[in-house]
């Protein structure tokens, strides 16, 4: 009889165990089900508005995700923050990613975005050609995006980057703050900072749009690329939707949420340009190539990254 007990009483532990074994599993699948949280650095340009609307509009929570959305100031500050791993993913440039890749920082292109980059001239200056900026100071982020854009509109209107004296000023509202004060003949700028340069008398004399060039994109750890792959699926899904809202609504509609939570300057209502958004796409492999052979040519990077090595389309296609 007490053997018929003893094994009734291992029977039944062994059903216990079971059920907490089953219970703890089921528990920790769950929580790997889980989507994880994605943040994001921003920098004060349009490339942001899609992101901040669609914080602000919901669509991040209708597709299930987490977007955590942190401002930058400077390049500079940005790229520290992303290959420090405080954050997953960024508002950048082409250029950015290969002077990751040349870092040793593992990072991936995984779209394009909608910038728009213009050189606008002093108020106070005659300048109506670019071959009238010869020996004038230009405002600049140095080794960024905006410096590829001031050279690209230098050669285009006859000039060498060396016949102009570059200004260096990483921070984007100093920079325009440095114009409209008369401290530089021109400085390139980041839309909205250049629509409210002209609004304030500033003049356009050409911008990236009008070259019919875009170097800005969207970067990701590889880390964050390998390991959020759903969570980066609902983050673009939800960047589409914001791209149709803004194809859709008058500006008017959303300048107040830009100027609250997108940290853009009260100035920029009746000023604000937006370049047209379009959908998620990868950028073309042309486009990089000239940035990584614009890098190459200053001796900024020593290795031919090829197209495949940059960018991961992943998410796109």
């Amino acid at each position: 009889m007490k053997k018929i007990i003893v094994f009734l009483l291992i029977c039944a532990m062994t059903v216990v165990l079971g059920a907490c074994a089953n219970s703890k599993k089921e528990g920790a699948d769950s929580k790997s089900g889980q989507l994880q949280n994605i943040t994001i650095g921003l920098m004060p340009d349009v490339d942001s508005i899609p992101f901040i609307i669609a914080q602000e509009k919901g669509y991040f929570k209708e597709e299930g995700v987490t977007v955590i959305l942190k401002p930058f100031r400077s390049a500079v500050d940005r790229d520290s923050a992303l290959q420090s791993g405080n954050l997953d993913g960024a508002i950048s440039d082409m250029l950015a990613e290969a002077f990751a890749k040349e870092g040793g920082f593992d990072t991936v292109i995984t779209s394009l975005t909608s910038g728009s980059y213009k050189l606008v001239i002093n108020k106070d200056e005659k300048i109506t050609s670019i071959k009238e900026l010869k020996g004038k100071d230009v405002a600049i982020s140095k080794n960024t995006i905006i410096e590829y854009v001031t050279d690209k509109i230098m050669a285009e209107g006859g000039l060498t980057p060396e016949d102009i004296h570059k200004v260096v000023i990483p921070q984007i509202p100093t920079r325009l703050e440095m114009l409209q004060s008369g401290k530089v003949a021109a400085a390139t700028l980041p839309e909205p900072m250049a629509s409210i340069a002209v609004r304030n008398g500033g003049k356009l004399l050409n911008s990236s749009d009008q070259l019919g060039i875009n170097p800005g994109v969207l970067i990701f750890t590889t880390k964050a690329v390998n390991e959020k792959d759903k969570e980066l699926q609902g983050m673009y899904r939800a960047y589409n939707k914001a791209i149709e809202y803004l194809s859709k609504e008058p500006m008017e509609n959303y300048i107040d949420l830009l100027i609250e939570k997108g940290g853009f300057p009260e100035s920029v209502k009746g000023a604000l340009v937006l370049p047209q958004y379009k959908k998620a796409v990868a950028p073309g492999a042309a486009d990089v190539e000239d940035c990584v052979t614009w890098l190459q040519a200053r001796q900024l990077i020593q290795k031919v990254y090829p197209y495949k090595e940059l960018v991961d389309d992943r998410f796109v296609r």
